[in-house]
Formats: structure tokens, sequence, C-alpha cells
């Protein structure tokens, strides 16, 4: 799981204004760091199931805000794309 300052921090390098706490950006750039996470315990405990079956979800997730982003704001996608280093 992520730390408070740690997710206080990838909100404010996505966070769109101040207050932004939940825009699409800032989801997915959560999602991303949870995602890596939770694939490096799943490289340390390769039987772990339940938690495998989580990053799927989360990975789903991200897939689908992505996907919003894509069709909603093509600028504010391709923008949140380079920054995190995501693959199109």
């Amino acid at each position: 799981m992520l730390t408070t300052k740690k997710k206080a921090t990838v909100i404010k390098t996505v966070a769109i204004h101040d207050t932004d706490t939940g825009s699409a950006d800032v989801q997915v750039a959560l999602l991303s760091k949870q995602i890596d996470a939770l694939a490096k315990h799943l490289k340390v405990n390769p039987k772990d199931f339940h938690s495998r079956r989580g990053l799927l979800q989360m990975v789903a997730d991200r897939r689908s805000h992505l996907r919003y982003l894509e069709t909603n704001n093509k600028r504010r996608y391709n923008a949140l794309i380079k920054k995190l280093g995501l693959k199109k």
C-alpha cells in the first residue's frame, strides 16, 4: 500500500488544480504506483493468487480511466502517458 506521503507527492505531480484529488489523471497515477508496488510483491511471492487478482483488477481499472481520458481529452491523455512513462 502507498503511504499518505507518497500519495500526496503523486497527487501534487499530476493534479490539474490545487484541490484536485479525484480526477482521472490522479486516479491513473495512483493506480500506477499501486500496480508497481504490487508487481514487486508478486515477484517475491509468486503464489499469492489473491494479490494477483487485485493487481488484475487495478490494471483493468487504470485501463478504463485511460480510455475515458483518451476519448474526452486527448491532450491530457498524451501528457499523462508521457509523464508516467506508460505505453500507449
